[in-house]
């Protein structure tokens, strides 16, 4: 099927970019309901809404790659586990998949994660009130990971003024834009303070480790380090504010949480499903093939929207409401992907949401939205977060 035929015939030509940048869902229900692996224009290929057949790609690497010069990371930042599939995908993975099993998590980082929320909390507590995505999520996401890759000298302020260069080079050109000829200044800066590290003894960190695992040269160590970097910070942040989002929007579902911290983690895979903060995967279709009963062309890109899998009604019924009474049906949700590219630093991200979530209910006495500034939402094409959350509560002494 040509390109102008794939167009005439999908209703899908008239999504636009806007539109899954800020409210995706009343579209991406539509398109899973009548036409669910859909040719859309504004992306460039094809754009795969249900469950099932997300779930069909995201774990059939050898029809659905990662690996074509187009993937948008390795555009930015050079080959790396997000980019590579086979064989040269467990050679980029593994050396830092090891450190991000969970028993590595939990005795590694579980200390230093509550040392760094109760600072947070310490410093934001006397104002009773502030903008928790950026003075809370932020910069507990921006810490972590770098104290992870050994940046320990780095300024977090700085650190997170090359992630958002890298995460806006991404999402720029997944939109169509392109990159800057001298490339990213952020992953350059990012380079050269890694490269700095290695030459240091930082034995402790998770790039000194994967370095010494002798499968990776220095530039692969390097830009499977920024991918964590990105990563780390921008999904873990993401699944924080919207997790905080979610649970102040809803005052029962808060009030059963404060009564029973233990729904805490709940409540995290809930707002999970409900808003993931990676919307969406891209894949490339090796050979002519089928997905869903749609004709995929050799070299297509196949976008799968984890947004769309995640409110899936043949999966969750009222996928649209936030509810901590889902039961086993929660742990259907893809917002960590599945298959050969699962997240290698969920459990990482997991242990900071519950501790900066439960530590914010209950140090931050009657925490609330606040009524002065409008309700916050989700934005974004492929990460999704609020880009502010206003919250008030009563200050501290």
């Amino acid at each position: 099927m040509t390109t102008s035929a794939r167009r005439a015939s999908s209703s899908s030509a008239t999504v636009t970019v806007a539109e899954l940048s800020g409210d995706p869902h009343p579209a991406l229900r539509r398109l899973r309901a009548s036409e669910p692996v859909a040719y859309v224009e504004a992306l460039g290929g094809r754009l795969v809404t249900s469950r099932e057949l997300v779930l069909e790609a995201m774990r059939d690497a050898e029809r659905f790659t990662v690996d074509d010069p187009r993937f948008t990371t390795a555009r930015v930042v050079g080959p790396s586990m997000l980019s590579r599939d086979g064989a040269e995908h467990r050679r980029h993975r593994e050396p830092f998949a090891r450190p991000f099993r969970l028993a590595a998590v939990r005795e590694r980082f579980a200390t230093v994660v509550e040392a760094e929320v109760d600072r947070l909390l310490g410093a934001l507590a006397p104002a009773g009130g502030g903008e928790l995505r950026s003075a809370y999520a932020a910069p507990l996401a921006a810490t972590i990971v770098s104290a992870a890759l050994g940046l320990r000298d780095v300024p977090v302020a700085r650190v997170l003024a090359w992630y958002r260069e890298i995460v806006a080079a991404v999402t720029a050109a997944t939109a169509g834009g392109r990159l800057p000829p001298g490339g990213v200044a952020g992953f350059a800066a990012l380079r050269e303070a890694i490269a700095g590290e290695l030459e240091r003894d930082a034995s402790s960190s998770l790039v000194a480790a994967a370095a010494a695992g002798g499968g990776l040269d220095r530039d692969e160590v390097i830009s499977n380090a920024a991918v964590l970097l990105f990563g780390g910070i921008e999904t873990t942040e993401g699944m924080i504010a919207t997790a905080l989002m979610h649970l102040l929007a809803h005052p029962d579902a808060l009030a059963r949480v404060r009564a029973d911290p233990a729904l805490v983690a709940v409540a995290v895979e809930e707002s999970l499903r409900l808003e993931p903060a990676a919307a969406t995967v891209d894949r490339y279709a090796t050979r002519d093939t089928e997905l869903g009963g749609a004709r995929i062309a050799a070299g297509e890109l196949v976008t799968l929207s984890i947004a769309g899998a995640n409110r899936d009604p043949a999966v969750f019924p009222d996928p649209d409401a936030f509810s901590l009474d889902r039961g086993d049906e929660l742990r259907r949700h893809v917002a960590f992907a599945a298959g050969p590219h699962v997240c290698v630093g969920m459990h990482l991200a997991r242990l900071e949401a519950h501790v900066a979530i439960g530590r914010a209910l209950a140090r931050l006495p009657g925490l609330r939205l606040d009524p002065a500034h409008p309700p916050p939402a989700a934005r974004g094409l492929v990460f999704r977060k609020p880009p502010v959350l206003h919250a008030v509560w009563e200050a501290a002494g």
